[in-house]
């Protein structure tokens, strides 16, 4: 009997499904729950909160840039809310592309399932082409591609290996990450209450000039936009969710858990930075991944009397990155694979090896990963810029399918017969939740160009929207080309596998 076939046996259950504790065919369960906690910090604290922050803060002063990631964490939350009761009761690898597929259309779960492979392929070379240009700090002069080869050979082993061989490698990455985190928040508040860094500026820096509220409105609006990208990623846990053990226990956890501590993590650095700097510092303004010196986590420990303070932030922002890189290489990696075994792509693609590793999803992905080595060839920064961009939106476009495959799912679940007291987990707020949840998603989708429509700057416009026609032609396209019908909720698949 073959592996896929004993694998399906296993997972065999009276009604004919899979049991949710079982692996699905191919794929292992050897994610535990400290794996799960730290694969959702892990893909929502990056560079947006070591680097970038400082920008926000400049941009609408401490209260707004505090009022504008508040928001989006209501908005993570409710998406969270809606992705753990789902990824509870069916945890499988493709994890919102199945929803969508199963109560939305296939249609729709063919789009998203290629939007988020494309989403995290593409973060992969951008965050190895970011891991070249942060190595410079230490080697000023040497060639970016060795350090772009080498990182992708680290990223790949990570990943070839075993789920659990990425959860360990991803559980230390983002252990590193909260540390600095964690360390830089107590440190900040001794600043504010006068025990380091010599006078505290108290809540001076809270009242001068426009502050707290920059730029009003605006300000807070454009804050928005980014600190929306910067909670990208948490979402992780329901690809992983296939490959977790006991998910009826560890994904409601790992969902109650998480939100609250990366929000106090964001919250908490925002309102240091606040305190400790004014937001006129013209630093704040250049943050840059470039530049670790101006990093305001950087600014902040120098003037604790940290020594080497740049230095000890360049480590943890490469450690950032490097983390990134392999939460997108194994998310991009397992929805290709879930997509070849519903043949929404070649059937190559499901292969795993003796492991439980679907090892040409892995060499495709890493391929395109690869596509960072042309980084050399047009300049790092602006590749890397362009990278970003062109991927930044597909995560919103995943958020958005997760809280109408919701909506959708929970109208199946009843439809069907079933009672809430079934469901491991149960969102909050339902119909709300997912309600308000993709009307804030909407608000940040057309949003964030606006900036370079009113500065008149029409490639950064086209580069910001160019995601949008590219789903939508998918989406349709798929569904001339095969005539899938929308899903019947009273027939849809709510088996748990």
């Amino acid at each position: 009997m073959s592996t896929d076939t004993q694998a399906t046996h296993a997972g065999s259950s009276a009604d004919g499904g899979q049991t949710p504790t079982e692996a699905s065919p191919g794929l292992r369960r050897g994610l535990e729950a400290r794996h799960m906690n730290m694969i959702a910090i892990g893909g929502a604290i990056g560079t947006g909160l070591f680097v970038a922050s400082g920008a926000t803060i400049h941009q609408a002063g401490p209260g707004g840039a505090l009022v504008a990631y508040g928001l989006i964490g209501v908005m993570v939350f409710l998406l969270m809310q809606s992705l753990g009761e789902m990824s509870a009761y069916i945890p499988v690898p493709g994890a919102f592309e199945t929803y969508a597929t199963r109560f939305v259309s296939p249609s729709f779960g063919f789009a998203l399932g290629w939007n988020y492979w494309f989403n995290w392929a593409i973060t992969v070379a951008a965050e190895l082409a970011a891991a070249a240009i942060v190595v410079q700090y230490w080697l000023p002069g040497s060639p970016s591609w060795v350090w772009s080869l080498l990182f992708i050979v680290l990223l790949f082993g990570l990943n070839v290996l075993s789920a659990r061989a990425y959860g360990e490698g991803e559980f230390w990455f983002a252990a590193i990450k909260v540390a600095a985190v964690v360390i830089f928040l107590v440190v900040g508040v001794l600043m504010i209450v006068g025990i380091l860094g010599g006078h505290s500026p108290g809540p001076s820096n809270w009242t001068r000039g426009e502050a707290p509220f920059v730029h009003g409105a605006g300000g807070v609006l454009s804050v928005f936009l980014i600190a929306g990208f910067s909670f990208q990623g948490t979402e992780l846990i329901g690809v992983a969710a296939g490959e977790s053990k006991n998910p009826e226990r560890t994904i409601p956890r790992a969902t109650r858990q998480i939100f609250w501590r990366i929000l106090i993590f964001y919250i908490g650095a925002i309102a240091v930075i606040g305190f400790l700097l004014p937001y006129t510092d013209p630093n704040l303004l250049a943050s840059d991944v470039t530049d670790v010196a101006i990093s305001p986590f950087t600014l902040v420990l120098r003037r604790a009397g940290i020594a080497a303070a740049a230095a000890l932030m360049n480590a943890v922002i490469l450690t950032s990155i490097l983390s990134a890189g392999n939460s997108g290489l194994y998310a991009s990696t397992r929805m290709l694979y879930a997509m070849a075994k519903e043949h929404k792509a070649p059937g190559i693609f499901a292969v795993v090896n003796r492991r439980g590793v679907p090892i040409y999803s892995l060499i495709a992905t890493s391929l395109v990963g690869a596509a960072c080595f042309a980084t050399s060839l047009f300049g790092q920064g602006k590749a890397y810029t362009w990278l970003v961009n062109l991927s930044s939106l597909c995560g919103f476009i995943a958020w958005l399918g997760i809280a109408v495959s919701h909506f959708q799912f929970r109208r199946a679940f009843r439809a069907q017969g079933h009672e809430l007291s079934e469901l491991p987990f149960r969102a909050r707020w339902f119909p709300l939740g997912p309600i308000v949840a993709f009307a804030m998603c909407i608000v940040v989708v057309l949003g964030q160009g606006w900036g370079a429509i009113s500065s008149g700057d029409v490639q950064g416009a086209v580069v910001a929207y160019v995601g949008i026609p590219v789903f939508l032609a998918i989406w349709f396209g798929h569904r001339l080309v095969t005539g899938a019908p929308r899903a019947d909720l009273r027939t849809a698949d709510l088996s748990r596998h």
